[in-house]
């Protein structure tokens, strides 16, 4: 089972209907008891990193969200804001945040682009991973951000994107993956990002 973590600034139901159209088995979690049954796990994510860490905290979800994808090891997948939080600190409400990679968050420069990036936009694959089994060297995804990602580590980069600037797109850390894009959103090429993830998590491969 994916447990997709349904918080008050994510968009979990969204994410749970595009797995429900793969038939994935996978329901939404509530609760930090509710992590406990859950082979993967997704953090999806809409609005900003602070509102994002604030839900997070006050349901009691940090320490169990550790529990599981640090020590136990088991997939973990972040969408949108859900991939911020994975940082270290977040330009967006100046917020510490999980620390779960390393970088940091910053703001697009609206000198040079619209904030925010509203849209479609090519996604280019820096190397090979299970999570993008059957997917082409570059594929399009719909995104909505106004921030983007700086890690520190060249070797956690999993996929590139241009938006005025070259921005890390996606990433890939031990049993983690991340997406600044709207996986549930992009259409069939998202829907294979997410049966690539239900496969990782030892779910039903569609």
């Amino acid at each position: 089972m994916i447990g997709i973590i349904d918080y008050k600034a994510g968009n979990a139901p969204s994410v749970l209907n595009a797995l429900h159209r793969l038939g994935v088995p996978s329901s939404l979690v509530s609760s930090p008891d509710g992590l406990r049954a859950a082979a993967g796990i997704i953090l999806p994510g809409v609005g900003s990193a602070k509102a994002t860490m604030d839900s997070l905290k006050d349901m009691g979800f940090i320490d169990a969200l550790e529990e599981r994808v640090l020590k136990e090891g088991i997939p973990f997948l972040g969408i949108c804001v859900g991939f911020q939080v994975l940082f270290e600190h977040s330009d967006e409400g100046d917020v510490d945040c999980l620390g779960w990679m390393p970088g940091e968050v910053k703001k697009y420069p609206e000198d040079m682009v619209r904030v925010p990036q509203m849209g479609w936009n090519e996604v280019k694959f820096v190397r090979r991973h299970a999570i993008l089994s059957s997917l082409n060297d570059s594929e399009f995804f719909y995104f909505v951000n106004s921030y983007y990602v700086i890690p520190r580590d060249e070797n956690i980069v999993l996929a590139k994107t241009r938006y005025g600037i070259e921005f890390c797109s996606m990433a890939a850390y031990k049993n983690m993956c991340a997406a600044q894009f709207h996986v549930e959103k992009s259409g069939a090429v998202g829907l294979k990002v997410l049966r690539n993830f239900a496969w990782m998590a030892g779910g039903k491969h569609c």
